[in-house]
């Protein structure tokens, strides 16, 4: 049973990665963490019901990836994930947004597509979520990033939604097996990872392995310290040390994960990292760590918590620049985009 108060304080950066502009309406019904009225599944995925019944599916799939947050733990949430892939499967259609399932040793990889071709096959972007993200929360932007010139696969960190791969040691190795289903139908040796929190971790981790990962663009990512650090990880928000051990399978995060400072040095590709001065999840540590050994770094950081949920706009028009850039993309729309990202950062510190 989740804390519904912790829940609240953690949930407000992906009800707006989401564009939900309403949550604090929802969430102040919400008491308990059981089902049915007043549970936290119980009222958003009455929320996602109400928009279903309008026939506006992606609003309403939104609100059932609410009501799954953190994990799925029980019917309820279990119910309203699986709302959510139905409502995504009536939003794509027409769209250009296309299934893929990838096999890793006997396991599914679930994936959403857009823009591969065998014949004009574009540079690669892959987006993945954290530990609490589903790979549906990316599917407005899947035909937008398409539009830059590039194939867009959006999957999730090995253990949530539909990657069946296990979160262990070795779980940086399932990006390289997506690489490899795609090889066919877009230019993977120019894979630029679009990956937020964990799945930057691996992201990182696979870099070092996987020359074909050329551009990694990430927000609060672990890094070292947040794997060896025993103390920092003791007082940890128990909404991450629950769903870390869900997806571990109530093993500990070990120490060997951590990446090693000649790994990240001998990196030869941008990284943008958005560092949270006030992170309560990653401590400053771990993005320090890069500043000193990543030739490469663009570093934007805020006075935030995790996520810096004050920051989401200005953070996705900075990543927008970043990918550009790391595409050489120099033209018109990068012009336009850079402008709007000076504005929204002009207006930031104006706040």
């Amino acid at each position: 049973m989740n804390d519904v108060e912790e829940l609240k304080r953690y949930s407000g950066v992906h009800a707006k990665g989401l564009d939900i502009t309403d949550s604090d309406r929802v969430l102040r019904r919400i008491t308990h963490d059981g089902a049915g009225p007043g549970s936290w599944a119980g009222e958003w995925a009455a929320e996602g019901d109400r928009l279903t019944v309008r026939g506006e599916h992606l609003e309403a799939g939104r609100r059932y990836l609410m009501a799954r947050f953190p994990y799925v733990d029980g019917a309820a949430r279990q119910d309203a994930y699986e709302k959510s892939l139905a409502g995504f499967e009536k939003w794509r259609a027409g769209r250009g947004v296309h299934r893929l399932d990838v096999d890793l040793d006997g396991k599914q990889i679930g994936c959403w597509t857009t823009g591969l071709s065998a014949t004009d096959r574009r540079p690669l972007l892959v987006i993945m979520g954290g530990h609490l993200t589903l790979k549906e929360q990316w599917a407005p932007a899947l035909p937008v990033f398409a539009r830059m010139g590039v194939a867009v696969v959006a999957t999730e960190l090995p253990g949530v939604g539909e990657n069946e791969a296990p979160y262990d040691a070795d779980a940086w190795r399932f990006l390289s097996a997506v690489l490899d289903a795609l090889a066919d139908r877009a230019d993977v040796t120019r894979t630029i990872a679009l990956a937020m929190s964990f799945s930057g971790h691996l992201a990182l981790r696979c870099a070092m392995e996987d020359r074909r990962i050329r551009g990694i663009i990430t927000v609060g990512a672990p890094v070292h310290d947040f794997f060896t650090d025993e103390a920092w990880r003791r007082q940890l928000p128990r909404v991450t040390v629950d769903t870390l051990a869900h997806l571990t399978g109530g093993e500990a995060v070990e120490a060997g994960r951590a990446l090693p400072a000649e790994g990240l040095a001998a990196l030869d590709i941008p990284v943008a990292y958005v560092a949270s001065l006030r992170d309560e999840v990653v401590p400053r540590s771990d993005p320090a760590l890069l500043a000193r050994h990543v030739r490469d770094l663009r570093l934007l950081e805020h006075d935030d918590v995790h996520g810096s949920p004050s920051h989401v706009e200005e953070n996705k028009l900075w990543m927008a620049v970043q990918l550009l850039d790391m595409l050489g993309v120099r033209n018109l729309r990068s012009r336009v985009i850079g402008l709007m990202y000076r504005l929204a950062r002009a207006r930031a510190r104006g706040r």
